[in-house]
């Protein structure tokens, strides 16, 4: 028999839509670093971050039967909390994305690919945040859900609304940036982190406004 940290997404959409509404805890503590990330990702404050991703998980718990398996669960999510960011800041339109080759001179070529092999110093984790944070929107984006939050090509592509090959260039040219501003290689999954602590809050503020429904 399984436990439940074994059922996949798809198992644990159709027990939530069959009233195991308890359940929804896991697909919360399986994407709070994700969503986490992204927000932090747009200058979010962790207050304001948290706000966001509750949202979210509203959201995707309200309209979950529209969940349609067509992408993962965790691209779905992105997607809803990209929208829920780009929403707050005022900035943002997916149809409206501004042209990559506007200013195709600010940005050199990737030579190698050292900014996301090897472990960096603690010590470093703001310095990384900080020169993340300077990357255009449209580059950091790419990178986080690419590089950081290990979504493929085709996912990042549909959660942004752009096309395979921007999302290649785009990814390519935010590398090409770090590598200016980072002159060691670092570890991808220590930025941007939502330790455990706040997972558990997360959990908690989430399942109360589901029940309360």
């Amino acid at each position: 028999m399984k436990t439940q940290a074994q059922y996949s997404d798809e198992e644990l959409i159709q027990k939530i839509l069959h009233q195991e509404t308890a359940l929804f805890e896991l697909i919360i503590r399986r994407n709070n670093q994700s969503l986490y990330r992204i927000g932090k990702m747009y200058h979010f404050s962790h207050e304001d971050t948290q706000d966001l991703m509750q949202e979210t998980y509203i959201k995707a718990y309200t309209h979950l039967n529209q969940f349609q398996n067509r992408s993962s669960l965790k691209t779905w999510l992105s997607k809803i909390m990209v929208h829920e960011c780009y929403r707050k800041s005022q900035k943002w339109a997916f149809k409206n994305v501004e042209s990559l080759e506007k200013n195709p001179s600010l940005f050199a070529k990737l030579g190698s690919t050292e900014t996301s092999n090897k472990v960096m110093n603690t010590e470093l984790n703001t310095v990384i945040e900080k020169s993340l944070l300077h990357i255009p929107e449209d580059y950091r984006t790419v990178f986080l859900l690419r590089e950081i939050n290990g979504l493929n090509v085709l996912e990042t592509a549909e959660i942004l609304d752009i096309t395979e090959s921007n999302v290649k260039t785009r990814l390519s040219r935010a590398k090409s940036f770090l590598r200016k501003e980072i002159e060691k290689t670092y570890n991808k999954e220590e930025i941007f982190e939502f330790n455990l602590i706040y997972c558990d809050a997360m959990v908690e503020r989430v399942m109360q406004k589901i029940v309360s429904q």
